[in-house]
């Protein structure tokens, strides 16, 4: 029998199964030959998830949101629950804190996880986890989704980046070229940090032709490594987005719905979050803080939940009545849950061994909750979600091929998810 009768028509369809072929019967890659028909952007075509998602809006609480107040409360379990009261969803079985009202009303458009799973109860431990799918190392730093997802599918914009990291001054690609950097923009009302010129044109770009001349001197002379390259492609594509139109994606000001948002960082944030996809941009991470509550998780609910409700409630409707909901995956991750038992500060300690996560949009089944914690909300029931999960459910609904691998320069292949098991179930 010929090739193409049993790999398809195309030659794409061909080189591939050639190449795993190859894989499978001499336990070698043959991507060396192939290499360059075989692109990024046309294996992730062929090899897609099973999500809609053009994008990505991953809205990440710092400090581990209580679990039991929020996505996952326990009815009937005073002991638990405290003060918090617990109103219903759109679908049965659906339950939620009281504070969520805003997110009850679109829960037919909203997946609850109630059984993740971290082994990581520190901080920054586990919100590297949560951010990357690994586990921090002090060999290696990992890629956040939006590096990792350009560098698989290519650059989808010309000027705009690929991917936005909104409420942080900072940013890195991890192992990744740092040309892959997502943009930082520190406050969504300000937009990008030194935007404005505060220089004739003409002066402008005679200082960055000076610039981007001595980095190319360097680059040169170490020629050898990627990350001075990376640099100044970096450097050298916001000074093109800085004389773009391009930039008035990230200006917020004219928007009509900034109060349905709430005007805190939070939903503003979200609203640049919606406008930056609406433009292209591919993967959008919006922080927020203050869900670390030790004391007084009523008082520290009672400021913190209302302002989150009302912005990702917000957000997802927005994209909803825009038609951009179907193809913009919006996920709420946190450092980890909180304890059941509320201390004798009247607050909640960490809890690792289980909590929740929520995904909307992008080909997600709304409506539904996956996955249980026991009857007091302190380990996990049934349905086990880990980290690593997490996050191949995410790849999957991206159309991220999770066996594909990715080099650190020193040679080691990483994929997406750590070889997590995505939960297919909660696509349609």
């Amino acid at each position: 029998m010929k090739i193409k009768e049993i790999a398809g028509n195309n030659d794409l369809s061909r080189r591939i199964f050639m190449e795993r072929t190859a894989k499978a019967s001499l336990g070698v890659s043959v991507a060396t030959t192939f290499g360059a028909a075989l692109s990024q952007r046309a294996i992730a075509e062929e090899t897609a998830g099973g999500g809609k998602a053009k994008s990505l809006i991953y809205i990440y609480c710092s400090g581990g949101m209580t679990h039991l107040d929020t996505f996952d409360p326990k009815e009937g379990n005073k002991e638990v629950m405290g003060d918090t009261k617990i109103i219903n969803g759109k679908t049965d079985g659906m339950r939620f804190g009281s504070f969520l009202s805003g997110i009850a009303e679109v829960s037919d458009k909203v997946s609850v996880i109630n059984s993740m799973s971290s082994t990581n109860g520190a901080h920054a431990q586990a919100r590297y986890q949560m951010m990357t799918g690994y586990n921090q190392l002090a060999t290696i730093v990992h890629p956040h989704i939006g590096p990792f997802a350009e560098k698989y599918f290519g650059k989808r914009n010309e000027l705009l980046p690929d991917s936005v990291v909104v409420n942080r001054g900072t940013s890195n690609s991890g192992y990744l070229d740092p040309a892959l950097s997502p943009l930082p923009v520190a406050n969504p009302d300000a937009g990008i940090a030194n935007s404005v010129m505060t220089t004739t044109e003409d002066r402008f770009k005679q200082r960055m032709e000076m610039s981007l001349d001595i980095g190319k001197n360097f680059v040169d002379k170490y020629q050898h490594y990627s990350s001075p390259k990376g640099y100044i492609e970096f450097y050298d594509q916001a000074s093109q987005l800085l004389q773009s139109e391009e930039l008035e994606a990230f200006d917020i000001s004219g928007e009509s719905n900034r109060q349905d948002y709430g005007m805190d960082k939070l939903g503003q944030g979200c609203l640049l979050a919606r406008r930056l996809v609406e433009n292209g941009v591919r993967v959008v991470e919006v922080h927020c803080g203050g869900w670390d509550m030790h004391n007084d998780i009523q008082g520290s609910m009672s400021n913190r939940l209302p302002s989150f409700d009302q912005a990702v409630s917000a957000l997802i409707k927005d994209l909803d009545s825009r038609g951009l909901l179907e193809t913009t995956m919006v996920v709420v991750g946190t450092d980890f849950g909180r304890t059941s038992r509320i201390n004798d500060r009247a607050g909640r300690d960490h809890q690792p061994a289980v909590f929740s996560t929520m995904f909307a949009g992008g080909g997600i089944t709304g409506g539904q909750t996956y996955g249980a914690s026991d009857a007091n909300g302190r380990r996990v029931g049934s349905d086990k979600v880990s980290v690593e999960d997490f996050h191949a459910t995410i790849g999957y609904g991206l159309g991220v091929a999770l066996d594909y691998e990715i080099y650190s320069p020193y040679g080691r292949p990483f994929v997406f998810g750590n070889h997590g098991k995505p939960v297919t179930s909660l696509f349609g």
